[in-house]
Parts: structure tokens; C-alpha cells; sequence
């Protein structure tokens, strides 16, 4: 490395952000600007470790010492080059990826870690800066033919990986934009839609098609595309909601989270008319119930939105500040984690079950029933605790706690793919029983990260071009 001595020179720093008040005012990206002499120093903490353990925590496999060496030789051309050879979108991962690699940080045994994914998003944006960023379409087109059904970071990490190689890629998305989650599930807090229109803008100038709108297994059918295309790639997520089943689940006030987020994601972004929200959290007691990102992310919203109050509850107990025995080094930390949203304000409660909605004499939701739970082996089990039973104020319930499956009836089931146990596609390595049709992404592997999903999409790519090429 370049600076052998950083770790020892430099501590762990990252931009400051605009002040909670002032940032839930609008819903732009609130990190202020970080001086390169700044990133050249974090990049600079980066150890000569020998064994590079980020590579352990990163789906992608980025050559993380390396780019952080090019970064602390001022050499963003190379530190470019060398992100992009793993990351197709390091835009993405750089804002919103959790950073396992940063678990996994050598560096991180007894410091805090390198700042990685502070340092791809740096690499990315200087990219785009300096005109490194440009359409790469193919020099010669093989003639086959590939559909992707969905737009979410597997299906545009596949398309990437399939169009470059010669194929003539066409992705179709329900919804009227491209971007799956990265467009109407993450708000723009955390990720500006037009980072992601600014992506798909340079991968139309590649050759890819996007059809948008249409909902596979309705304006067409997945037997077409199965007859019309030379191969098939599933990337259409585990969309499937997981639900309370508990009593007043049906009351109006009760929403999942995901409704609620992309609702708010398509006012801000215009594509919904002018007036009122149809979940709204201005002036009322609002309650998150999972202690997730998608929790977070609606913390995040309903502050911006005015909320009068706001408590995340999460069923499970209250993680440690620092690793235990049980969770070392590389393992994925699971300490407490503050978010963003968390600082702009909510109050935060551990190991509670919600047991019903309840509603006032109108018929609307006015608290939540919930009791305290002990859990007893680690999490294997748990009691409820005698009379800890009470009820929390609520006008506005928002239930985030995950996905199940992806959606089956309409897409999978025409196809006869082979499912586990959990409704996800069983696929050998990424092909599923059906030959040609291929899964990646949450569709395959269950509700994952968005970094997952980048790898997945570009390995099911790889290897649906290798097919292709064997079928002549």
C-alpha cells in the first residue's frame, strides 16, 4: 500500500450531514460535501493486511485494497477501472448497501474500519465527473434474443452483463419506470431518483429495452416469452409481503410498509397528481412495527411527512452495543444500529409482540395492543411476560416486517418451475428446472440485500450467456 503507516496516522471519518431539522424538510440527500484530501486519508487506512477479509463480507468481490490505494495515489481513473470490473452500479451500493465488507475489515478487530463504502460512492461520482462513465454497447450483436421480467438491481445487473455480450436484451417492469426497488422502495433520503435515472439512461444508449407497464402474466403472458425469446431470467423480487395476522389487521390506518413507501416515493417524484396522500402520517401517532431498513426507511418518511409522534417496535430483543462471543470477527456485526431516520426521531422498543389493533368508536385505528416478550436459549424461544399487556396510542400503523416469497400464480406457476419449500425458484446454479429460464435475485435466493442482487444478476448473466453461446 501506499501509506502503510495510515491506519496508525488517521481515525475513521466520514462527512458530516445537514442537521436533522433541516434535512426532514425535504427529501434530497442530506451528507455535505467531503474534501479529496479527506478521501485520500480514509482510503489511506486501508492495511497492508495481507489477507484482505473485506473480500470475505463483499457479495461482489471488489478489489477493495486496491482501489482504495488508487484513491490514495489521487489516481481516480484507476480506482474507476478497477471498481468497475466487480460493480456495475457503484452508485447504488456506494448510498445504500449495509457495507459487509466494512464487518469483514481487518482494520475493524479493534478499530473502527475503513470507510469503504464512503469511498465507492466517492469513486463513482468522480467517475461521472470526470466522463468515465459511458455507454459501452457491443461491437457485434449474436442475434439471440434474452427477456428479463423485472428492473430491480438482478434484472439490471443481468441485462448489463447479457447486452455487453452480444444478446439483444429486452426487460419488462410493471410499474411505469424502470429501477424495481431502487426506484419506488428506497426513498430519495437515502437514494436520488435521478442516480438511478442517469443508470438507465446510459444502458438505453447500450441497446437495452425497456418495456415498462407491462405486467407479465397479464398484457402478455410468461409462455410467450418463453416461446418468443432464446432465454428467460426471473428477477422480479420477493414481493410477496409478509403479514400480521392479528386482530384489526383490516382496520383503516393499517398499512404495509411498502405501500406506504412507494406511495411517497411516486409524489416526490411526480408521478402521482396533485393532493392529498392516501397514507399520510402528517399530525398523527405513527408505529413501525420491524426494526429493518424498510422501518427505518418509513421512520425517515413520516418525519419528513410531520408525524406527531413515532415508536418502532421490533419483536425481537434489543441487539448488543459491541460484538459478543457468539458474533466475531468477520462475522456480519450484529450490534445495535442507529440509523439516519433514527436521529431525525422516534422512540425505539425491543422484544414487544403486537397483538391487535384496536379502534375507537368510528371504526378507526386508535392503539396498538402489544406485550413484552422474555426470550429464554438465546432466540430460540420465548414467553410472553405476565401482565405487561397495554396498549400504545396509534392513528397510523406501518407494518415492515419483510417478504415472504415472490409472486407465484401468475408468473411462476405457468412456467412450472420447481419451487422450495419457501416459494422461492430452485435453480441449479441460476437455471431453473426449466431449461433456458433462468432466477436470480431475491426470486431465488429470498429476501436479500440490493448488493446481493447486483451479484446474482451479474452471475446469472454470465452463465445464461454461456448458455446461449452452446445452443449454437
Amino acid at each position: 500500500m501506499g501509506k502503510p503507516t495510515g491506519f496508525l496516522e488517521f481515525d475513521r471519518e466520514t462527512p458530516r450531514s445537514r442537521p436533522p431539522q433541516e434535512r426532514v424538510q425535504d427529501y434530497k440527500e442530506f451528507y455535505q460535501p467531503f474534501p479529496e484530501n479527506k478521501f485520500r486519508e480514509q482510503a489511506a487506512r486501508c492495511m497492508d493486511c495481507g489477507v484482505p477479509f473485506c473480500h470475505h463480507g463483499c457479495p461482489l468481490g471488489n478489489q477493495i485494497p486496491e482501489f482504495n490505494d488508487a484513491v490514495y495515489a489521487g489516481d481516480w481513473v484507476a480506482a474507476y477501472a478497477i471498481l468497475s470490473e466487480t460493480n456495475a452500479f457503484p452508485e447504488f451500493t456506494g448510498r445504500i448497501c449495509p457495507a459487509p465488507c466494512e464487518g469483514s475489515c481487518v482494520l475493524g478487530i479493534n478499530r473502527p474500519p475503513v470507510t469503504i463504502e464512503l469511498i465507492e460512492k466517492a469513486i463513482a461520482e468522480k467517475a461521472f465527473e470526470l466522463g468515465l462513465v459511458k455507454p459501452q454497447p457491443p461491437r457485434t450483436r449474436t442475434g439471440k434474443r434474452v427477456a428479463i421480467i423485472g428492473s430491480g438491481p438482478a434484472g439490471l445487473a443481468a441485462a448489463v452483463e447479457l447486452n455487453r455480450a452480444g444478446h439483444l436484451v429486452t426487460v419488462f417492469e410493471r410499474d411505469e419506470a424502470p429501477g424495481g426497488l431502487l426506484r419506488f422502495g428506497i426513498p430519495d433520503f437515502k437514494l436520488e431518483k435521478q442516480i438511478v435515472e442517469r443508470r438507465i439512461a446510459l444502458l438505453e444508449a447500450e441497446g437495452i429495452e425497456f418495456r415498462c407497464g407491462v405486467t407479465v402474466g397479464e398484457e402478455v403472458s410468461v409462455e410467450t416469452l418463453h416461446a418468443d425469446y432464446d432465454a428467460l431470467l426471473l428477477a422480479g423480487g420477493a414481493t410477496v409481503p409478509r403479514e400480521m395476522p392479528i386482530p384489526g389487521r383490516d382496520l383503516p390506518g393499517v398499512h404495509l410498509a411498502m405501500d406506504y413507501l412507494t406511495e411517497q416515493n411516486r409524489r416526490v417524484s411526480g408521478l402521482l397528481p396533485e393532493g392529498p396522500a392516501v397514507i399520510d402520517a402528517a399530525g398523527k401517532q405513527v408505529i413501525v412495527i420491524g426494526g429493518g431498513d424498510t422501518g427505518s426507511d418509513c421512520i425517515g418518511t413520516a418525519n419528513r411527512q410531520g408525524a406527531a409522534s413515532i415508536t418502532q417496535i421490533t419483536w425481537g430483543p434489543r441487539p448488543p452495543m459491541s460484538r459478543t462471543a457468539e458474533n466475531p470477527w468477520p462475522e456480519w456485526p450484529m450490534t445495535l444500529s442507529v440509523t439516519s431516520s433514527h436521529e431525525e426521531g422516534c422512540e425505539r422498543d425491543w422484544s414487544i409482540l403486537a397483538k391487535a389493533f384496536l379502534a375507537d368508536e368510528a371504526g378507526q385505528l386508535r392503539a396498538l395492543e402489544i406485550v413484552k416478550v422474555e426470550w429464554e436459549d438465546g432466540r430460540r424461544s420465548y414467553r410472553e411476560v405476565p401482565g405487561s399487556r397495554r396498549e400504545l396510542p396509534c392513528e397510523l400503523a406501518l407494518i415492515a416486517v419483510g417478504f415472504a416469497k415472490p409472486e407465484a400464480d401468475h408468473l411462476l406457476a405457468p412456467l412450472g418451475v420447481q419451487l422450495d419449500r419457501r416459494g422461492n425458484v430452485v435453480t441449479e446454479g441460476y437455471q431453473s428446472s426449466v431449461p433456458g429460464v433462468y432466477a436470480a435475485g431475491d426470486m431465488r435466493r429470498g429476501q436479500s440485500l440490493v448488493v446481493w442482487a447486483i451479484a446474482e444478476g451479474r452471475d446469472a448473466g454470465r452463465e445464461m450467456d454461456a448458455w446461449l453461446q452452446a445452443q449454437g
